[in-house]
């Protein structure tokens, strides 16, 4: 009977007391001041959560002294008082040894008092071109986050000229309360100036040591840069081969004024496997899958492997087969530099034609910032193509150049920033094929509207050609159509062609532009619509005359996380149009 007694005390004494009535006054306070003093209230969010012991209402209410403190400082405001009290108690009172049993209210008053502002406001030495603050001046509000801001700047422009050490050595801070003001003065410690010493590497196993150094490009000697620091782990995180990349400088000074960098790597699992789907109600369904080697030599070299198998199911002419092989060797020539091999078999059943092609090729791929890029290769294609008017071959070499201009906020949901992507291929045909170029531009912009881009207006202008042969001497695969999901949404695949081959067979031209434009709202954070209107045109040659047709319609998106889920409903509204066309897939139209 005593145990039962026992029992039923310690659940009595244990059993959550929940605050009956939490009152929060900021008397003279802002709604701005108000909402961050409330927001800083750690005793307003664990009443809020539900009923809690007293102990624990008694521990949030006396963090609250710090935690209010801080947010009125953060404010600029420097001679607040600040008064918590528990059933008429004031919390900081009341003893440790001898805390409530229970909870009835809590009342939190803060009077924030006036906001200050600096009388003085200065920091030295600065380093050369160091930009500070604009509200850290004499006469500007004085919240305490631009102190912070101030003297991070002030650091962070000595470490940008070579002064990896650089701190502040001292600062004096001093609040007059009759004038409501701030005498701030920070001095810093620049430290000697520094270079790069030795890239010492942990955590690797399969990738080798020499290889890691190579590509992240940091040459010992070179003065000390964090921006040089954050792009050579950037080079190792874009090799794919690592899970998470830290490049941390040492605590000591080497001889010589050299600064030890350490880099501790975690290594990716070395193979993997992916697959995908896209499907169209003309263009039927795409399937494609690769497998992926990380790091084939030990030396962070990718290798994949590829296959696609379109048409399945649409009225694109037939199935489409293609099985392609890359390499690539990061860190080749110099740290931004990647050394590629390509190769590729398709069979491809076009409504027009039919073509078996071959393809083999080599390049460098180089990165020039974190926004742009380009290439040059060299390579070999041959091609057998099947139409109305027999057999024909195609042999040509190849000198492809590309440059990429990327200044998107979200590659896969852009809502902010332009894309633009050129193409330019030399080609020397070989046995009867013509010699020439082929030039290929993509660009997108976009522009976000509303409280947190609600509405995206984005579009797109696309541009083909191919100069030097005529259309008989161009492969077939060079010339272009128009229709279908990746020009015109609403007509059918390759729908638009002209008829100036020998014979009237029917072919793409050497000329293409084509335009598309979207309003994507958001309707919900997961979900949004879109309207759209897409047009292109064609050309047989340069000079001919232009044929167009043009689509529009309405889609679904909905966000995954990684990306959104497309379903766009088209229809023709100029030209020839075989009714509405459906495209579902994974990411924006553009």
């Amino acid at each position: 009977m005593a145990a039962v007694a026992l029992a039923a005390l310690l659940a009595l004494a244990s059993a959550p007391a929940h605050a009956q009535e939490v009152a929060f006054a900021a008397p003279g306070a802002d709604a701005d001041l108000n909402d961050r003093l409330r927001g800083a209230s750690l005793t307003l969010s664990r009443v809020a959560e539900g009923p809690a012991p007293a102990s624990d209402i008694v521990a949030a209410a006396r963090a609250d002294y710090g935690r209010l403190l801080g947010a009125l400082y953060a404010a600029g405001h420097y001679s607040g008082v600040i008064s918590v009290r528990i059933d008429g108690r004031e919390v900081a009172e009341i003893p440790v040894l001898d805390l409530p049993d229970r909870v009835g209210r809590v009342d939190i008053v803060v009077q924030p008092g006036p906001p200050f502002r600096f009388a003085r406001a200065e920091i030295a030495p600065l380093a050369p071109g160091t930009e500070l603050p604009e509200g850290f001046a004499a006469g500007r509000p004085a919240p305490s986050d631009i102190l912070s801001e101030a003297a991070r700047a002030g650091v962070d422009g000595w470490r940008e000229v070579g002064h990896a050490k650089a701190d502040v050595a001292a600062q004096q801070i001093t609040a007059d309360h009759r004038r409501a003001t701030l005498d701030a003065a920070i001095r810093l410690d620049p430290g000697p100036r520094l270079r790069f010493g030795r890239l010492e590497i942990s955590g690797n196993e399969r990738v080798r040591t020499e290889r890691i150094r190579e590509i992240a490009g940091l040459r010992e000697g070179r003065v000390f840069s964090p921006e040089e620091l954050r792009k050579a782990a950037e080079r190792l995180r874009r090799t794919g081969a690592f899970r998470s990349v830290t490049l941390r400088e040492a605590e000591r000074i080497g001889p010589g004024d050299l600064l030890p960098i350490e880099a501790l790597v975690d290594e990716e699992r070395p193979r993997r496997f992916g697959a995908g789907a896209e499907v169209s109600s003309a263009e039927g369904l795409r399937l494609t899958g690769f497998w992926l080697h990380r790091n084939l030599l030990g030396g962070a070299e990718r290798l994949r492997i590829g296959g696609e198998i379109s048409g399945i199911g649409g009225e694109t002419g037939g199935n489409d087969y293609r099985v392609t092989l890359s390499f690539a060797r990061p860190g080749t020539f110099s740290p931004d530099t990647t050394l590629t091999f390509d190769s590729l078999a398709e069979l491809r059943q076009e409504p027009d034609y039919e073509i078996k092609a071959f393809e083999v090729g080599a390049g460098l791929a180089r990165i020039f910032s974190d926004e742009r890029s380009g290439s040059v290769g060299i390579g070999y294609r041959q091609s057998r193509v099947e139409d109305a008017a027999g057999t024909t071959d195609f042999r040509l070499i190849t000198f492809p150049v590309t440059y990429t201009w990327d200044r998107r906020d979200d590659r896969l949901n852009p809502t902010e920033g332009f894309f633009l992507d050129a193409r330019v291929t030399p080609f020397l045909g070989l046995d009867g094929t013509g010699s020439g170029a082929r030039v290929q531009g993509d660009a997108r912009v976009y522009r976000g509207l509303g409280d947190g881009d609600r509405v995206v207006l984005a579009a797109r202008l696309q541009y083909g050609g191919v100069f030097g042969p005529d259309l008989a001497q161009t492969p077939r695969e060079f010339l272009f159509y128009s229709g279908g999901g990746g020009t015109v949404r609403g007509q059918s695949y390759q729908s638009l062609a002209v008829e100036e081959l020998p014979g009237g067979v029917r072919s793409g031209g050497q000329q293409f532009l084509g335009l598309q434009a979207e309003a994507r709202v958001r309707v919900t954070d997961r979900i949004g619509v879109v309207a759209f209107a897409d047009w292109g045109a064609i050309a047989a040659e340069m000079g001919d005359s232009v044929i167009d047709h043009a689509g529009a319609g309405l889609g679904l998106r909905y966000d995954t996380g990684i990306g959104p889920i497309r379903l766009d409903i088209a229809a023709p509204i100029g030209g020839d149009g075989d009714g509405v066309q459906i495209y579902i897939g994974i990411g924006q139209a553009f």
